[in-house]
Protein backbone atom coordinates (compact mmCIF):
# COMPACT_ATOMS: atom_id res chain seq x y z
CA UNK A 1 0.00 0.00 0.00
CA UNK A 2 1.45 3.35 -0.99
CA UNK A 3 1.96 6.20 1.50
CA UNK A 4 -0.98 7.92 -0.09
CA UNK A 5 -3.19 4.90 0.43
CA UNK A 6 -2.07 4.51 4.01
CA UNK A 7 -2.60 8.18 4.64
CA UNK A 8 -6.10 8.38 3.40
CA UNK A 9 -7.74 5.50 1.66
CA UNK A 10 -10.04 7.13 -0.84
CA UNK A 11 -12.90 4.86 -0.01
CA UNK A 12 -16.65 5.42 -0.07
CA UNK A 13 -18.21 6.15 3.30
CA UNK A 14 -20.70 3.56 4.40
CA UNK A 15 -22.21 2.78 7.79
CA UNK A 16 -19.47 4.15 9.97
CA UNK A 17 -16.63 2.92 7.80
CA UNK A 18 -14.83 3.95 4.66
CA UNK A 19 -15.48 1.38 1.95
CA UNK A 20 -12.37 1.17 -0.19
CA UNK A 21 -12.58 2.68 -3.62
CA UNK A 22 -10.15 4.65 -5.76
CA UNK A 23 -6.90 5.08 -3.83
CA UNK A 24 -5.79 8.55 -2.89
CA UNK A 25 -2.79 9.89 -4.79
CA UNK A 26 0.60 9.33 -3.18
CA UNK A 27 1.59 12.00 -0.70
CA UNK A 28 4.10 14.58 -1.77
CA UNK A 29 7.39 13.98 0.08
CA UNK A 30 7.08 16.75 2.68
CA UNK A 31 3.52 15.89 3.64
CA UNK A 32 2.69 13.15 6.05
CA UNK A 33 -0.91 13.32 5.29
CA UNK A 34 -3.39 16.04 5.38
CA UNK A 35 -3.20 18.53 8.13
CA UNK A 36 -5.24 17.43 11.02
CA UNK A 37 -8.14 19.59 11.62
CA UNK A 38 -10.78 17.07 11.39
CA UNK A 39 -14.29 17.42 10.97
CA UNK A 40 -17.35 16.00 12.20
CA UNK A 41 -20.85 16.71 12.94
CA UNK A 42 -21.46 19.85 14.74
CA UNK A 43 -22.85 18.92 18.05
CA UNK A 44 -25.16 21.35 19.73
CA UNK A 45 -23.05 24.44 20.05
CA UNK A 46 -22.97 27.36 22.33
CA UNK A 47 -22.53 30.59 20.43
CA UNK A 48 -18.95 31.39 19.65
CA UNK A 49 -17.28 33.71 21.88
CA UNK A 50 -14.24 35.59 22.22
CA UNK A 51 -13.91 39.17 23.15
CA UNK A 52 -12.53 41.66 20.93
CA UNK A 53 -11.09 45.01 21.06
CA UNK A 54 -10.83 45.49 17.38
CA UNK A 55 -8.83 48.55 17.61
CA UNK A 56 -6.02 46.65 19.13
CA UNK A 57 -4.54 44.43 16.58
CA UNK A 58 -1.67 45.36 14.53
CA UNK A 59 1.51 45.62 12.75
CA UNK A 60 2.56 42.58 10.93
CA UNK A 61 5.17 44.01 8.80
CA UNK A 62 6.19 40.51 8.00
CA UNK A 63 3.92 40.07 5.06
CA UNK A 64 1.67 42.38 3.17
CA UNK A 65 -0.67 40.39 1.06
CA UNK A 66 1.79 37.57 0.93
CA UNK A 67 4.90 39.70 0.65
CA UNK A 68 8.00 39.49 2.83
CA UNK A 69 8.36 42.21 5.41
CA UNK A 70 11.17 43.71 7.46
CA UNK A 71 11.96 40.39 9.05
CA UNK A 72 12.63 38.83 5.67
CA UNK A 73 16.21 38.06 6.63
CA UNK A 74 14.92 35.84 9.42
CA UNK A 75 12.50 33.89 7.27
CA UNK A 76 13.26 30.65 5.44
CA UNK A 77 14.49 30.62 1.85
CA UNK A 78 12.12 30.95 -1.08
CA UNK A 79 10.91 28.11 -3.22
CA UNK A 80 8.90 25.84 -0.94
CA UNK A 81 5.57 27.29 -2.00
CA UNK A 82 6.31 26.73 -5.67
CA UNK A 83 7.39 23.15 -4.97
CA UNK A 84 4.11 22.49 -3.17
CA UNK A 85 2.07 23.90 -6.04
CA UNK A 86 4.00 21.72 -8.47
CA UNK A 87 3.48 18.64 -6.32
CA UNK A 88 -0.25 19.26 -6.27
CA UNK A 89 -0.45 19.49 -10.03
CA UNK A 90 1.35 16.17 -10.38
CA UNK A 91 -1.35 14.25 -8.52
CA UNK A 92 -1.77 12.03 -11.55
CA UNK A 93 -4.50 9.57 -12.39
CA UNK A 94 -7.23 9.25 -9.80
CA UNK A 95 -6.20 12.47 -8.08
CA UNK A 96 -8.94 13.57 -5.74
CA UNK A 97 -10.55 16.96 -5.88
CA UNK A 98 -8.20 17.60 -2.99
CA UNK A 99 -4.64 16.83 -4.02
CA UNK A 100 -2.07 15.53 -1.54
CA UNK A 101 -1.97 17.93 1.37
CA UNK A 102 1.05 20.13 2.05
CA UNK A 103 2.54 20.17 5.55
CA UNK A 104 0.86 21.99 8.41
CA UNK A 105 3.11 23.53 11.07
CA UNK A 106 3.01 24.03 14.82
CA UNK A 107 5.70 25.75 16.94
CA UNK A 108 6.58 26.49 20.55
CA UNK A 109 9.40 28.66 21.91
CA UNK A 110 10.57 28.55 25.53
CA UNK A 111 13.26 30.64 27.24
CA UNK A 112 16.09 31.18 26.54
CA UNK A 113 14.83 31.52 22.95
CA UNK A 114 11.69 33.47 23.81
CA UNK A 115 11.38 37.03 25.02
CA UNK A 116 10.78 38.20 28.61
CA UNK A 117 10.29 34.74 30.11
CA UNK A 118 7.30 34.00 27.88
CA UNK A 119 6.25 30.75 26.25
CA UNK A 120 5.11 31.43 22.66
CA UNK A 121 2.96 28.92 20.79
CA UNK A 122 1.79 29.12 17.16
CA UNK A 123 0.07 27.01 14.52
CA UNK A 124 -1.15 27.27 10.93
CA UNK A 125 -4.01 25.00 9.92
CA UNK A 126 -3.58 23.86 6.30
CA UNK A 127 -6.91 22.53 5.10
CA UNK A 128 -8.95 22.27 1.87
CA UNK A 129 -9.39 25.75 0.37
CA UNK A 130 -13.18 25.84 0.66
CA UNK A 131 -13.34 24.72 4.29
CA UNK A 132 -14.53 27.34 6.77
CA UNK A 133 -12.91 27.58 10.18
CA UNK A 134 -14.69 29.23 13.10
CA UNK A 135 -13.58 30.48 16.53
CA UNK A 136 -15.83 29.25 19.34
CA UNK A 137 -15.80 29.57 23.11
CA UNK A 138 -17.34 27.14 25.59
CA UNK A 139 -17.63 28.13 29.24
CA UNK A 140 -16.60 25.85 32.09
CA UNK A 141 -19.46 23.51 32.94
CA UNK A 142 -20.62 20.89 35.42
CA UNK A 143 -22.17 17.70 34.05
CA UNK A 144 -24.57 15.19 35.56
CA UNK A 145 -23.25 11.77 36.58
CA UNK A 146 -23.56 9.27 33.76
CA UNK A 147 -23.97 11.91 31.08
CA UNK A 148 -22.49 11.49 27.60
CA UNK A 149 -20.78 13.83 25.16
CA UNK A 150 -21.33 13.54 21.41
CA UNK A 151 -18.00 13.95 19.62
CA UNK A 152 -17.52 14.08 15.86
CA UNK A 153 -18.49 10.47 15.15
CA UNK A 154 -18.99 8.70 18.47
CA UNK A 155 -20.46 9.34 21.91
CA UNK A 156 -18.31 8.87 25.03
CA UNK A 157 -18.68 9.27 28.79
CA UNK A 158 -18.67 12.87 30.01
CA UNK A 159 -16.63 13.97 33.04
CA UNK A 160 -18.11 15.82 36.04
CA UNK A 161 -16.50 19.15 35.09
CA UNK A 162 -15.06 20.65 31.91
CA UNK A 163 -12.80 23.70 31.69
CA UNK A 164 -13.55 26.83 29.65
CA UNK A 165 -12.01 26.57 26.17
CA UNK A 166 -11.58 28.70 23.07
CA UNK A 167 -11.20 26.72 19.85
CA UNK A 168 -10.38 27.24 16.19
CA UNK A 169 -12.00 24.46 14.22
CA UNK A 170 -13.34 23.41 10.84
CA UNK A 171 -16.94 24.48 11.27
CA UNK A 172 -18.51 21.08 10.71
CA UNK A 173 -16.64 19.21 13.45
CA UNK A 174 -17.04 18.82 17.19
CA UNK A 175 -13.36 18.97 18.10
CA UNK A 176 -10.73 21.51 17.05
CA UNK A 177 -7.56 22.01 15.05
CA UNK A 178 -6.10 24.08 17.88
CA UNK A 179 -7.16 25.92 20.98
CA UNK A 180 -6.55 26.88 24.59
CA UNK A 181 -8.22 26.58 27.98
CA UNK A 182 -8.68 28.84 30.98
CA UNK A 183 -5.64 27.32 32.74
CA UNK A 184 -3.15 28.32 30.06
CA UNK A 185 -2.99 24.97 28.28
CA UNK A 186 -2.72 25.02 24.46
CA UNK A 187 -3.12 21.97 22.23
CA UNK A 188 -2.73 21.52 18.47
CA UNK A 189 -2.92 18.43 16.31
CA UNK A 190 -1.17 17.28 13.15
CA UNK A 191 -2.21 14.34 11.00
CA UNK A 192 0.60 11.87 10.42
CA UNK A 193 1.14 8.70 8.41
CA UNK A 194 2.77 5.65 9.98
CA UNK A 195 3.41 2.08 8.88
CA UNK A 196 0.33 1.17 10.91
CA UNK A 197 -2.68 1.75 8.59
CA UNK A 198 -5.10 4.32 9.98
CA UNK A 199 -8.49 2.96 10.97
CA UNK A 200 -11.39 3.52 8.61
CA UNK A 201 -13.93 2.86 11.37
CA UNK A 202 -15.44 5.93 12.97
CA UNK A 203 -13.88 6.58 16.36
CA UNK A 204 -12.34 9.69 17.92
CA UNK A 205 -10.59 12.06 15.56
CA UNK A 206 -7.32 13.71 16.49
CA UNK A 207 -9.36 16.92 16.53
CA UNK A 208 -11.76 15.49 19.10
CA UNK A 209 -8.78 14.63 21.29
CA UNK A 210 -7.56 18.24 21.09
CA UNK A 211 -10.81 19.51 22.55
CA UNK A 212 -11.14 16.71 25.09
CA UNK A 213 -7.60 17.33 26.33
CA UNK A 214 -8.31 21.03 26.77
CA UNK A 215 -11.66 20.51 28.46
CA UNK A 216 -10.30 17.94 30.93
CA UNK A 217 -6.65 18.90 31.56
CA UNK A 218 -5.51 21.79 33.78
CA UNK A 219 -1.83 21.29 32.83
CA UNK A 220 -0.05 20.06 29.72
CA UNK A 221 0.70 16.74 31.42
CA UNK A 222 -2.92 16.31 32.49
CA UNK A 223 -4.07 17.00 28.93
CA UNK A 224 -1.60 14.42 27.63
CA UNK A 225 -2.86 11.85 30.14
CA UNK A 226 -6.46 12.55 29.08
CA UNK A 227 -5.64 12.15 25.39
CA UNK A 228 -3.73 8.87 25.69
CA UNK A 229 -6.34 7.35 28.02
CA UNK A 230 -9.13 8.16 25.56
CA UNK A 231 -7.00 6.97 22.66
CA UNK A 232 -6.48 3.60 24.32
CA UNK A 233 -10.16 3.29 25.28
CA UNK A 234 -11.88 4.50 22.10
CA UNK A 235 -9.22 4.49 19.37
CA UNK A 236 -8.88 6.99 16.53
CA UNK A 237 -10.43 6.84 13.09
CA UNK A 238 -12.86 8.28 10.57
CA UNK A 239 -12.82 10.76 7.72
CA UNK A 240 -10.69 13.87 8.29
CA UNK A 241 -12.44 15.86 5.53
CA UNK A 242 -15.99 16.90 4.77
CA UNK A 243 -16.01 14.67 1.72
CA UNK A 244 -18.81 12.26 0.87
CA UNK A 245 -16.92 10.65 -2.00
CA UNK A 246 -13.63 9.74 -0.33
CA UNK A 247 -12.35 8.79 3.09
CA UNK A 248 -9.09 10.27 4.36
CA UNK A 249 -7.85 8.67 7.57
CA UNK A 250 -4.72 9.45 9.57
CA UNK A 251 -2.85 8.90 12.80
CA UNK A 252 -2.24 11.91 15.06
CA UNK A 253 0.56 13.96 16.57
CA UNK A 254 0.02 16.67 19.18
CA UNK A 255 1.85 19.64 20.63
CA UNK A 256 0.58 20.21 24.18
CA UNK A 257 1.84 23.32 25.95
CA UNK A 258 1.43 25.18 29.24
CA UNK A 259 3.36 27.91 31.07
CA UNK A 260 6.07 25.53 32.24
CA UNK A 261 6.49 22.70 29.76
CA UNK A 262 5.37 21.17 26.49
CA UNK A 263 4.82 17.60 25.37
CA UNK A 264 5.18 16.29 21.84
CA UNK A 265 2.83 13.31 21.64
CA UNK A 266 2.91 11.03 18.60
CA UNK A 267 0.55 8.13 18.03
CA UNK A 268 0.02 5.10 15.83
CA UNK A 269 -3.26 3.35 16.48
CA UNK A 270 -3.56 3.09 20.27
CA UNK A 271 0.22 3.13 20.75
CA UNK A 272 2.04 6.34 21.58
CA UNK A 273 5.21 8.02 22.80
CA UNK A 274 5.87 11.50 24.15
CA UNK A 275 8.79 13.84 24.73
CA UNK A 276 8.88 16.58 27.38
CA UNK A 277 10.17 20.03 26.36
CA UNK A 278 11.18 22.81 28.77
CA UNK A 279 13.51 25.02 26.72
CA UNK A 280 14.33 26.16 23.21
CA UNK A 281 12.27 25.98 20.01
CA UNK A 282 10.32 22.93 18.85
CA UNK A 283 8.23 22.29 15.76
CA UNK A 284 5.93 19.51 14.67
CA UNK A 285 4.37 18.95 11.26
CA UNK A 286 2.77 16.08 9.38
CA UNK A 287 5.58 13.66 10.02
CA UNK A 288 6.89 11.79 13.03
CA UNK A 289 9.67 13.60 14.88
CA UNK A 290 10.35 11.66 18.10
CA UNK A 291 13.61 9.74 18.07
CA UNK A 292 15.33 8.16 21.09
CA UNK A 293 14.41 10.78 23.71
CA UNK A 294 11.13 9.43 25.01
CA UNK A 295 9.83 10.56 28.40
CA UNK A 296 6.53 8.65 28.42
CA UNK A 297 5.09 5.84 26.31
CA UNK A 298 2.38 3.22 26.03
CA UNK A 299 3.35 0.37 28.41
CA UNK A 300 3.18 -2.22 25.61
CA UNK A 301 4.74 -0.07 22.89
CA UNK A 302 8.07 -1.87 22.62
CA UNK A 303 6.60 -5.34 22.96
CA UNK A 304 4.16 -4.52 20.17
CA UNK A 305 6.75 -3.31 17.66
CA UNK A 306 8.96 -6.31 18.42
CA UNK A 307 6.01 -8.61 17.75
CA UNK A 308 5.52 -6.88 14.39
CA UNK A 309 9.19 -7.32 13.48
CA UNK A 310 9.75 -3.56 13.27
CA UNK A 311 12.42 -3.48 16.01
CA UNK A 312 14.75 -6.22 17.21
CA UNK A 313 15.11 -4.98 20.78
CA UNK A 314 18.90 -4.73 20.54
CA UNK A 315 19.35 -1.33 18.90
CA UNK A 316 18.29 2.00 20.38
CA UNK A 317 14.53 2.45 20.18
CA UNK A 318 13.93 5.31 17.72
CA UNK A 319 10.19 6.01 17.49
CA UNK A 320 10.30 7.76 14.11
CA UNK A 321 12.47 5.10 12.50
CA UNK A 322 10.32 2.29 13.84
CA UNK A 323 6.94 3.76 12.84
CA UNK A 324 7.73 5.85 9.76
CA UNK A 325 7.26 4.61 6.25
CA UNK A 326 10.57 3.82 4.58
CA UNK A 327 10.48 6.89 2.34
CA UNK A 328 9.11 9.27 4.91
CA UNK A 329 12.12 10.82 6.61
CA UNK A 330 12.29 14.24 4.96
CA UNK A 331 12.45 17.20 7.31
CA UNK A 332 9.40 19.43 7.05
CA UNK A 333 9.74 21.94 9.88
CA UNK A 334 10.38 25.11 7.93
CA UNK A 335 10.40 28.15 10.18
CA UNK A 336 12.13 26.64 13.20
CA UNK A 337 15.51 28.07 12.24
CA UNK A 338 13.94 31.49 11.81
CA UNK A 339 12.73 31.39 15.41
CA UNK A 340 16.03 30.00 16.72
CA UNK A 341 17.96 32.82 15.01
CA UNK A 342 16.04 35.38 17.06
CA UNK A 343 18.47 34.70 19.89
CA UNK A 344 16.19 34.96 22.90
CA UNK A 345 13.81 37.42 21.28
CA UNK A 346 10.94 35.22 20.04
CA UNK A 347 7.74 37.18 20.61
CA UNK A 348 4.15 37.08 19.41
CA UNK A 349 5.17 39.26 16.45
CA UNK A 350 8.07 36.96 15.54
CA UNK A 351 5.75 33.94 15.60
CA UNK A 352 3.18 35.77 13.46
CA UNK A 353 5.89 36.66 10.94
CA UNK A 354 6.89 33.00 10.57
CA UNK A 355 3.27 31.87 10.20
CA UNK A 356 2.80 34.44 7.42
CA UNK A 357 5.76 33.32 5.33
CA UNK A 358 4.60 31.74 2.07
CA UNK A 359 7.98 31.22 0.45
CA UNK A 360 8.97 28.71 3.12
CA UNK A 361 5.70 26.80 2.78
CA UNK A 362 4.70 27.54 6.39
CA UNK A 363 1.81 29.64 5.06
CA UNK A 364 0.07 27.38 2.55
CA UNK A 365 -1.66 28.90 -0.47
CA UNK A 366 -1.89 26.32 -3.26
CA UNK A 367 -4.48 25.14 -5.74
CA UNK A 368 -6.29 22.79 -3.36
CA UNK A 369 -5.12 23.79 0.11
CA UNK A 370 -4.89 26.98 2.12
CA UNK A 371 -3.95 28.04 5.63
CA UNK A 372 -7.57 28.31 6.74
CA UNK A 373 -6.86 29.70 10.22
CA UNK A 374 -3.98 30.50 12.58
CA UNK A 375 -3.31 30.88 16.29
CA UNK A 376 -0.53 32.44 18.36
CA UNK A 377 -0.57 32.16 22.16
CA UNK A 378 1.65 33.94 24.68
CA UNK A 379 1.92 32.18 28.05
CA UNK A 380 3.78 34.09 30.79
CA UNK A 381 5.66 31.75 33.09
CA UNK A 382 4.65 34.06 35.95
CA UNK A 383 1.09 32.89 36.81
CA UNK A 384 0.10 36.36 38.03
CA UNK A 385 -0.09 37.46 34.38
CA UNK A 386 -2.84 36.35 31.97
CA UNK A 387 -2.27 34.24 28.88
CA UNK A 388 -3.09 35.95 25.57
CA UNK A 389 -4.36 33.98 22.58
CA UNK A 390 -4.48 35.51 19.10
CA UNK A 391 -6.83 34.05 16.48
CA UNK A 392 -7.35 35.00 12.84
CA UNK A 393 -10.69 33.24 12.31
CA UNK A 394 -10.11 33.72 8.56
CA UNK A 395 -7.88 32.14 5.90
CA UNK A 396 -4.34 33.15 4.94
CA UNK A 397 -2.52 34.86 7.84
CA UNK A 398 -0.65 37.07 5.35
CA UNK A 399 -4.03 38.67 4.59
CA UNK A 400 -5.66 38.27 8.00
CA UNK A 401 -5.11 39.96 11.33
CA UNK A 402 -4.47 38.26 14.66
CA UNK A 403 -7.05 39.30 17.26
CA UNK A 404 -6.40 38.84 21.01
CA UNK A 405 -8.49 36.82 23.44
CA UNK A 406 -8.04 36.60 27.23
CA UNK A 407 -10.01 34.26 29.49
CA UNK A 408 -12.16 36.13 32.02
CA UNK A 409 -15.56 35.44 33.54
CA UNK A 410 -18.57 36.45 31.44
CA UNK A 411 -16.52 36.88 28.28
CA UNK A 412 -18.66 38.35 25.51
CA UNK A 413 -19.75 35.94 22.79
CA UNK A 414 -18.85 36.61 19.14
CA UNK A 415 -21.44 35.09 16.78
CA UNK A 416 -19.80 36.90 13.85
CA UNK A 417 -16.99 34.31 13.83
CA UNK A 418 -19.29 31.32 14.33
CA UNK A 419 -20.71 29.39 11.42
CA UNK A 420 -24.44 28.66 11.06
CA UNK A 421 -25.72 25.64 12.97
CA UNK A 422 -27.79 23.09 11.05
CA UNK A 423 -28.67 20.90 14.03
CA UNK A 424 -29.65 17.34 13.22
CA UNK A 425 -30.07 18.28 9.55
CA UNK A 426 -26.33 18.85 9.22
CA UNK A 427 -25.01 16.56 6.45
CA UNK A 428 -22.06 15.81 8.73
CA UNK A 429 -24.45 14.09 11.15
CA UNK A 430 -26.57 12.12 8.72
CA UNK A 431 -25.66 8.63 7.52
CA UNK A 432 -24.31 8.40 4.88
CA UNK A 433 -22.38 11.52 5.78
CA UNK A 434 -21.43 14.54 3.69
CA UNK A 435 -23.93 14.06 0.88
CA UNK A 436 -24.29 17.84 0.68
CA UNK A 437 -22.08 20.80 1.54
CA UNK A 438 -24.05 23.57 3.22
CA UNK A 439 -22.86 27.17 3.28
CA UNK A 440 -20.90 27.34 6.54
CA UNK A 441 -19.43 30.82 6.06
CA UNK A 442 -19.70 33.15 9.06
CA UNK A 443 -19.95 36.93 8.80
CA UNK A 444 -16.24 37.64 9.22
CA UNK A 445 -15.38 34.95 6.66
CA UNK A 446 -17.68 36.58 4.08
CA UNK A 447 -16.17 40.01 4.74
CA UNK A 448 -12.70 38.53 4.38
CA UNK A 449 -13.66 37.09 0.99
CA UNK A 450 -14.54 40.61 -0.14
CA UNK A 451 -11.22 41.95 1.18
CA UNK A 452 -9.29 39.19 -0.59
CA UNK A 453 -11.03 40.05 -3.84
CA UNK A 454 -10.10 43.70 -3.35
CA UNK A 455 -6.45 42.81 -2.76
CA UNK A 456 -6.38 40.73 -5.92
CA UNK A 457 -8.31 43.08 -8.20
CA UNK A 458 -7.52 46.62 -7.00
CA UNK A 459 -3.96 46.73 -5.74
CA UNK A 460 -4.01 50.35 -4.54
CA UNK A 461 -7.21 50.03 -2.52
CA UNK A 462 -6.25 46.57 -1.33
CA UNK A 463 -2.86 47.67 -0.04
CA UNK A 464 -4.43 50.68 1.68
CA UNK A 465 -6.92 48.41 3.44
CA UNK A 466 -4.13 46.02 4.42
CA UNK A 467 -2.07 48.83 5.93
CA UNK A 468 -5.05 49.91 8.03
CA UNK A 469 -5.69 46.36 9.22
CA UNK A 470 -2.05 45.74 10.08
CA UNK A 471 -1.96 48.98 12.02
CA UNK A 472 -4.94 47.76 14.03
CA UNK A 473 -3.11 44.52 14.66
CA UNK A 474 -0.04 46.45 15.81
CA UNK A 475 -2.12 48.41 18.29
CA UNK A 476 -3.52 45.16 19.64
CA UNK A 477 -0.09 43.58 20.05
CA UNK A 478 1.19 46.68 21.83
CA UNK A 479 -1.85 46.77 24.13
CA UNK A 480 -1.33 43.12 25.06
CA UNK A 481 2.39 43.69 25.64
CA UNK A 482 1.45 46.47 28.05
CA UNK A 483 -0.85 44.10 29.94
CA UNK A 484 1.93 41.51 30.18
CA UNK A 485 4.48 43.98 31.55
CA UNK A 486 2.45 46.19 33.89
CA UNK A 487 2.71 45.78 37.64
CA UNK A 488 -0.97 46.18 38.55
CA UNK A 489 -3.39 43.27 38.40
CA UNK A 490 -5.53 43.07 35.25
CA UNK A 491 -9.10 44.28 35.65
CA UNK A 492 -11.28 41.65 33.91
CA UNK A 493 -13.68 44.37 32.77
CA UNK A 494 -10.86 45.76 30.63
CA UNK A 495 -10.77 42.67 28.40
CA UNK A 496 -14.20 41.06 28.70
CA UNK A 497 -15.12 42.47 25.25
CA UNK A 498 -11.61 42.22 23.80
CA UNK A 499 -12.08 39.67 21.02
CA UNK A 500 -15.61 40.87 20.29
CA UNK A 501 -14.42 44.45 19.76
CA UNK A 502 -11.56 43.31 17.53
CA UNK A 503 -13.87 41.34 15.27
CA UNK A 504 -16.42 44.15 15.21
CA UNK A 505 -13.84 46.77 14.24
CA UNK A 506 -12.38 44.51 11.55
CA UNK A 507 -15.84 44.09 10.04
CA UNK A 508 -16.46 47.84 10.06
CA UNK A 509 -13.30 48.47 8.05
CA UNK A 510 -14.26 45.79 5.54
CA UNK A 511 -17.66 47.43 5.08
Amino acid sequence: MSPGQRAGSAGKRQNGRCRRGTPAPPQTPPARGADPGAHGPQHSRAPPHGPGLAARSGSAAAARAGGRGPRAALLPPAGAAARLRGAERSGGRGALRMAAAPPSYCFVAFPPCSKDGLVVFGKNSARPRDEVQEVVYFAAAAHDPGSKVECTYIEIEQVPKTHAVVLSRPSWLWGAEMGANEHGVCVANEAVVTREPASESEALLGMDLVRLGLERGATAKEALDVIVALLEEHGQGGNYYEDGNSCHTFQSAFLIVDRNEAWILETSGKYWAAEKITEGVKCICNQLSLTTKIDAEHPELRNYVRSQGWWNGDSDFNFSEVFSLADDHLACCSGRESLEKQGGDVSAQAMIDVLRDKDSGVCVDSESFLTTASIVSVLPQDPSFPCVHYFTGTPDPSRSIFKPFIFVDDVKLVPKVQSPSFGNDDPAKKIPRFQEKPDRRHELYKAHEWARSLLENDQDKGQKLMRIMLDLEKQGLEAMEDILTRTEVLDPAEVVDLFYDCVDTELKFFK
